[in-house]
């Protein structure tokens, strides 16, 4: 067997609209679509830009908050200029949790955390690096 491609990545989140509001405003995602599961869990579809990979974020409240194990998971995601990004979380008053680092590619990166303690790494790749 082969797969085609990833279409989602499913995170359960304690509260939606707190999670959402980060993705959206935060990082600049578009919800899709917000639905509630035959099961009764909650579900958010959120587009990447530049990607055809979604986040699927899942709410059900009945099973309590959501506790994120430290280093766990994290998303990646590329930025134009690491500085411009700094200055925009400075300004919105997003707390950068470690870096910026500079990798031995001349890639820098930066982490910060969503809300329920999920990681999100911020990555500014030189012209011509694929990986970090």
């Amino acid at each position: 067997m082969k797969v085609k491609k990833l279409l989602h990545t499913r995170m359960r989140v304690s509260d939606m609209d707190e999670t959402i509001s980060f993705y959206t405003k935060v990082l600049g995602l578009e919800v899709m679509e917000r639905k509630v599961s035959p099961r009764g869990s909650h579900l958010a579809f959120l587009k990447v830009p530049n990607s055809e990979e979604l986040i699927e974020l899942c709410s059900f409240p009945p099973s309590g908050p959501v506790t994120v194990q430290e280093d766990l998971v994290h998303l990646a995601f590329q930025v134009e200029n690491l500085d411009d990004t700094i200055a925009s979380l400075n300004a919105m008053g997003i707390p950068i949790t470690d870096g910026p680092t500079r990798t031995s590619s001349g890639s820098r990166f930066i982490f910060i955390n969503a809300p329920d303690g999920y990681e999100v790494e911020l990555i500014e790749r030189p012209p011509g690096v694929a990986l970090v």
